[in-house]
């Protein structure tokens, strides 16, 4: 089943400390789940306009809506309070240690909902659950490949089996870069926006290399040689070296290797006899790092040799030189 349960939020966010909960009432709806990752603050809900309430998200009672159930006479405040618990949410989260009145209280245990409380104040314990629930939830995914931490950007190199993604690996660590995961990297979507690899836990630091074995690159290496996750900005695809197939030669159009609805941009590597793979990856990680910057060389070097082939361009560039001369 997709989402999260608040007994799985409870006991995630008291290991991390990252925001402390204490369940008061509705107990009996622990393995209810969360589906969406932001919290809903909808205080209209409990004047009657309860529309837009969404199933699945965590509803966040502040102190505007704390002040305005006690406002209200013991009829309307049940009434109120029943309608509101009666949607399907996983769970409310009453913010800035407030004491929720007793009808809350009997509502959220009547209707089987969990309901949490917490110091923290309502931006600060939304923020928070939002960065745990989004990495819960974040979309993922498995990749064969090997991914490194080059100069900082997090570079994935995927292959056929066999092709010498590892051995390319291997050298790279030798260079001073940093190992992230070899041959199963794990993937996750945050923010739907980017893709964050990571190495399985049995399998960190851990480097298969044929005609060696398994090899500990922490230990071999030191512990700055490695590191647990990375977001994946360049991919590499090393490909075989097939004679009269056209490769690109100038690098002008962009590739991109789309994984979890998120487009990556990619370099195709042919790969053949005498050529050292990893320079060439390294070098393709330095180049996209000055791409991010606006720096296209290949663009930059077509755009000069159109200035210079287009006539117009070059009668204007003589006349300016002369008027200079003059």
């Amino acid at each position: 089943m997709t989402g999260v349960t608040v007994a799985t939020l409870l006991r995630d966010l008291a290991d991390s400390r990252l925001l402390a909960l204490e369940l008061i009432a509705g107990g009996a709806g622990v393995e209810r789940r969360i589906t969406i990752p932001q919290p809903q603050k909808t205080g209209l809900a409990l004047s009657g306009f309860d529309a837009y309430l969404k199933g699945g998200r965590v509803l966040v009672f502040g102190e505007s809506e704390i002040r305005y159930v006690e406002s209200l006479e013991p009829e309307p405040r049940r009434a109120a309070l029943t309608r509101v618990f009666g949607h399907d949410l996983p769970c409310v989260l009453v913010t800035g240690g407030f004491k929720p009145a007793q009808e809350i209280v009997d509502a959220a245990t009547t209707a089987s909902v969990p309901l949490l409380v917490t110091t923290a104040s309502t931006p600060e314990a939304m923020t928070r659950l939002s960065t745990l629930l989004d990495s819960h939830l974040a979309a993922r995914g498995i990749v064969h490949g090997v991914l490194m931490d080059i100069l900082g950007l997090g570079l994935l190199v995927v292959g056929e089996s066999g092709i010498g993604k590892s051995e390319c690996a291997l050298d790279l660590v030798v260079r001073g870069h940093r190992l992230v995961a070899d041959d199963t990297v794990e993937l996750r979507c945050r923010g739907e926006s980017y893709v964050i690899g990571s190495c399985p836990e049995l399998t960190r630091h851990h480097m298969e290399i044929r005609g060696l074995g398994l090899i500990n690159i922490q230990d071999l290496f030191g512990v700055a040689s490695t590191r647990t996750s990375k977001r994946v900005e360049l991919v590499v695809q090393l490909e075989r070296w097939e004679p009269g197939r056209e490769y690109d030669r100038l690098g002008i159009d962009d590739a991109f290797y789309e994984t979890l609805g998120v487009r990556i941009p990619m370099v195709r590597m042919p790969v053949g006899p005498g050529r050292n793979v990893a320079i060439l990856v390294e070098v393709a990680a330095r180049n996209q790092l000055l791409r991010s910057r606006g720096h296209h060389a290949a663009r930059r070097l077509v755009e000069r040799l159109n200035r210079q082939l287009d006539p117009a361009t070059r009668i204007t560039e003589a006349d300016t030189d002369h008027g200079d001369e003059l």
